[in-house]
């Protein structure tokens, strides 16, 4: 049996998808305007950002200090003083043994070196003593000219260090005075807003706190699991440093991707100029192992349950985030994701209508 397309649906199938596309086109033209105003606002907002995370991260000590009785101002300081100390602790904890043990490792990085060079001379390779010093005289002439890009460099890296620092700081004292005056925030802000976002604004803003805390949390979860697991493998296969090491592991978690990586090259270096390149292997193998449990099945089902996102959106989400805004990104991209399924499933939930359920008690048909 033939159809005959209807003019009338059609115009109106055509009116209803115009009329999406050009309310669809409004929403991402505010979305651009939205993240344009953000990046020109990033030396305020990224400072705010890490504030607000280490609130997360360190609020459940200051709420059970004030529901001791503490003042909000005193449970604030002691709370920003032992996260302070505890930091610098951990900054000491992988110092102190690296500047302990920095002359046998440097002896092992120069033992290490004269090994891969007499490797190299001999089979298959054969590589004479003059063609390598010939590579290093080719290496520092390259070295040499491009100088002026190097000192460029230099001055960007110390930049990048400066603009660290002053975020730390700024995150510092936005810690202590979210940490201070965090619960009359919502109140205050129910007084700004007129009418119907009075309610809606606190009640996403609400929720939204509480997922960037179980963000948090999983992801120290995650760092603790990687760090007892590379720090056993490396205590068995006894590469030397193993707490501080593990203590990097633990930190490097909050930085996906890029933070592994690091933690991983760090350990496969030490073990190579303390105990040789079998060790080495043996290392990066665990590590491997480890990052790809934790990327695959341990990341994923920690944060799933504490964020209520599927782990393959979790994925997902870091990868656009990476392949946006790199690092920032693939940090950010998590509770990012997190906080938008927040603001959606509230939406749901007031623009939803009630099902009616069919009454079987009277005999009616429940289809």
């Amino acid at each position: 049996m033939s159809v005959t397309l209807s003019s009338t649906k059609t115009r109106a199938a055509l009116r209803v998808s115009a009329r999406v596309s050009g309310e669809l086109l409004i929403v991402l033209a505010m979305t651009a305007v939205a993240v344009w105003v953000l990046g020109r606002m990033w030396s305020v907002v990224w400072p705010l950002i890490v504030g607000l995370l280490l609130t997360t991260l360190t609020w459940p000590v200051a709420r059970l200090l004030r529901r001791r009785g503490w003042p909000p101002a005193l449970a604030a300081s002691v709370v920003t003083v032992l996260f302070l100390l505890v930091a610098a602790g951990v900054v000491a904890l992988i110092a102190v043994p690296v500047s302990s043990q920095s002359g046998q490792l440097a002896d092992g990085v120069v033992e290490g070196i004269q090994k891969l060079r007499e490797w190299a001379s001999g089979p298959p390779l054969n590589i004479g003593d003059d063609q390598i010093t010939g590579a290093f005289d080719s290496a520092t002439a390259r070295i040499q000219d491009s100088l002026g890009s190097m000192v460029t460099t230099v001055v960007t890296g110390v930049s990048t260090v400066v603009n660290g620092v002053v975020t730390a700081v700024l995150a510092l004292f936005l810690m202590f005075f979210m940490l201070k005056d965090g619960p009359r925030f919502l109140p205050w802000l129910e007084r700004q807003l007129p009418g119907r976002l009075a309610t809606d604004v606190p009640a996403v803003a609400s929720r939204g706190w509480e997922t960037l805390g179980g963000f948090v949390r999983s992801q120290a979860y995650v760092g603790l699991l990687d760090a007892v697991l590379i720090g056993l493998g490396l205590w068995i296969v006894g590469v030397p440093l193993v707490l501080p090491l593990a203590v990097l592991t633990f930190v490097s978690a909050f930085v996906p991707i890029v933070g592994a990586l690091f933690a991983g090259f760090v350990a496969v270096l030490i073990a190579l100029v303390s105990n040789g390149l079998t060790d080495a292997l043996i290392v990066l193998a665990i590590i491997v192992v480890v990052q790809q449990l934790e990327g695959n099945v341990f990341q994923p089902m920690i944060q799933s349950r504490g964020l209520g996102l599927h782990a393959a959106v979790i994925l997902l989400a870091v990868t656009l985030g990476g392949s946006l805004a790199g690092i920032v990104g693939s940090l950010l991209a998590v509770p990012a994701a997190a906080l938008i399924a927040v603001a959606w499933n509230y939406l749901r939930e007031q623009l939803g209508e009630e099902r009616q359920e069919p009454d079987v008690s009277s005999g009616g048909d429940p289809s």
